[in-house]
């Protein structure tokens, strides 16, 4: 094991001694002494089994595993659409393992693609504690002694496991649906969206783009968020080996669903393979998600989501620890935004098993840790291919693009695409992946908005003819939620294409497919809760230094300490956002994960 990846873990271990304990002491006494179906009254057991016919005799045998399918389906997004047969296939495979299998719960799948800069993109973080409550309540029923999670997107997949991490003891695998097939180039789409923000293109135009790249079933193919969450399962090891990123309608995506059910109903409590989900996702494998996460320059919001997951299984990793990963992780992996390729050319050319072995070739995965599948992490090195309805994994060998994939030995760069900043205006995220390295440091007057539609009337307007560093504040999780705010993308690239020295700060997200503009991101405190972000003034100079890894307002100390807090706006209302007033007044800081259900827990 590389020494740093080591020291980062030996740290998580430490200061999770007591809440990990805590955690593995709560899934014994579930699994030794929980609701279970042999303890149910004959009552409970009739109504658990009334709405099916064929699986009842079964059932009431007790005779094999009790599979609940936690699914996240619906048609509206194109990810999860697929999941539509999946539950009827799933039954007919589990009674061929000597299983059975019933739908435990639906959880709620929104589209941050649809509510993307507009009122429903307040609910989405919040979505994620839904999700886990949803999950919950589907395992609730004690029926059951194994779980199969359907999702996919970026807050379902974890959503799901923090919910399921609280049923610890049932072993679990994460079902995929697969990427849509490619379609308009990624880095097309993005120049239509420009032309459009200047007014270069109609909006008839712009729309054909965006049906054209988001044309079918499957998950969208740049790597944001939903296809972050896959490579983590992958190296998480909750997966079946190289399920990740097949396209859904193949024979090969079949046989793998096929192979996790089956796989499933082999690791339950009664035979001797035991994997229950949470002896699975310990220290070793949360700093495995994080590795993978900084080696492939993913998604920005795991840096709230994997922290939420860990805590869920009474792990505490904090954003140092991503930095000192980051410094010794490379970064072998170039993928739309972060390269010109898409998540199918990324798999053509190898995808997980490629970044997999060559992980664990340097040392910078763990490869002993408990997996679904049998042979830890190295199962995990192999590319699933079929012969008949026969899978069987091959080595992936060299990489079949070196402008997507290089060797761990032979990185794209020496570390990984995140970083951490610290200074005047708290502590922020940014990634650099995607990020020329001439625009890691910015230095230019602040132009500060409270609404990021605000920012777009002022580049109509052309007010942010200039450098400048655009602040968009109160919108951390206490104050709307966190919504991502991606709609801010085009215009601050159209004003980099002029030349302008351009960044972002902001207590809110970016998306999973933030790009080429400097975002420092996630600013901790945020300014509802006291931040210094909430100081800023227009015209102050503002320093965003991804190099030093410094965020900082040039402004007399003196000054800035007697600044006054700027006046919050009132809370929104409409489009359901008052509902989630609870979830917004429990919710941790962006560090901690952003969640209401675990502060509220207690965890």
């Amino acid at each position: 094991m590389k020494d740093a990846v080591a020291a980062v873990t030996d740290r998580i271990i430490a200061r999770s001694r007591d809440s990990r304990r805590a955690y593995l002491d709560l899934i014994e006494r579930e699994r030794d002494n929980g609701i279970r179906r042999p303890q149910l009254g004959c009552a409970n057991l009739a109504h658990a089994y009334a709405g099916t016919d064929e699986d009842r005799d079964a059932m009431k045998a007790d005779r094999g595993m009790n599979i609940g399918i936690v699914t996240a389906y619906n048609d509206m997004l194109s990810a999860h659409a697929v999941y539509y047969r999946y539950p009827e296939l799933m039954k007919v495979w589990a009674r061929e393992a000597g299983a059975t299998a019933q739908v435990a719960g639906g959880v709620p799948a929104m589209c941050d693609g649809v509510t993307q800069g507009y009122p429903g993109m307040e609910l989405s973080l919040f979505s994620r504690d839904t999700i886990a409550l949803s999950t919950a309540v589907g395992l609730s029923h004690g029926t059951f002694e194994g779980a199969a999670l359907l999702g996919i997107c970026d807050k379902i997949v974890p959503g799901l496991l923090m919910g399921a991490l609280r049923f610890g003891h049932l072993p679990t695998i994460l079902i995929p649906g697969g990427p849509m097939p490619t379609g308009l180039p990624n880095k097309a789409k993005a120049a239509v969206r420009e032309r459009y923000a200047v007014g270069d293109a109609s909006r008839d135009e712009l729309l054909d783009a965006e049906i054209q790249a988001y044309h079918g079933k499957g998950t969208c193919t740049f790597y944001g968020t939903a296809n972050t969450n896959q490579m983590m399962m992958e190296v998480m090891g909750l997966h079946i080996p190289g399920a990740a990123f097949v396209n859904p309608g193949t024979k090969l995506r079949q046989e793998l669903t096929r192979a996790a059910v089956h796989r499933l109903a082999a690791i339950g409590m009664r035979g001797d393979d035991y994997r229950p989900l949470g002896w699975c996702v310990d220290e070793r494998a949360i700093v495995n998600a994080a590795v993978g996460l900084l080696a492939t320059g993913g998604s920005t919001n795991h840096l709230l989501h994997v922290p939420a997951i860990a805590r869920a299984a009474g792990i505490v990793i904090d954003w140092e620890d991503f930095d000192r990963l980051s410094a010794a992780v490379p970064l072998i992996a170039r993928v739309y935004p972060n390269g010109s390729a898409d998540v199918n050319g990324f798999e053509a050319a190898g995808g997980m098993p490629y970044v997999i072995r060559e992980l664990l070739g340097e040392g910078l995965l763990h490869g002993d840790i408990m997996t679904i599948a049998s042979g830890g992490m190295v199962a995990y090195a192999g590319k699933p291919v079929i012969d008949g309805d026969t899978v069987h994994w091959v080595d992936p060998g060299v990489s079949g693009d070196d402008t997507i994939l290089r060797p761990a030995a032979a990185p794209f760069s020496p570390d990984g695409g995140m970083r951490i900043l610290a200074g005047n205006i708290g502590r922020a995220c940014i990634k650099v992946s995607a990020v020329e390295r001439d625009r890691w440091v910015v230095e230019a007057p602040a132009r500060v908005f409270h609404d990021q539609l605000d920012v777009l009337e002022a580049f109509k307007a052309g007010e942010l003819e200039q450098d400048v560093v655009v602040v968009v504040r109160f919108q951390g999780p206490r104050a709307n939620g966190m919504p991502e705010l991606h709609k801010l993308t085009p215009p601050l690239g159209v004003l980099q294409n002029r030349g302008f020295r351009v960044a972002l700060v902001t207590d809110g997200r970016m998306s999973g497919a933030s790009g080429k503009v400097p975002c420092a991101i996630h600013c901790s405190p945020e300014a509802l809760l006291g931040g210094a972000i909430g100081r800023i003034r227009d015209g102050d100079l503002i320093r965003v230094d991804a190099v030093a890894g410094t965020v900082d307002a040039r402004v007399d100390a003196d000054e800035w300490a007697a600044r006054e807090q700027a006046v919050a706006p009132p809370a929104a209302t409409g489009m359901g956002r008052e509902l989630f007033g609870m979830f917004r007044s429990l919710a941790d800081e962006a560090e901690k994960g952003a969640s209401a259900v675990l502060a509220g827990a207690g965890l």
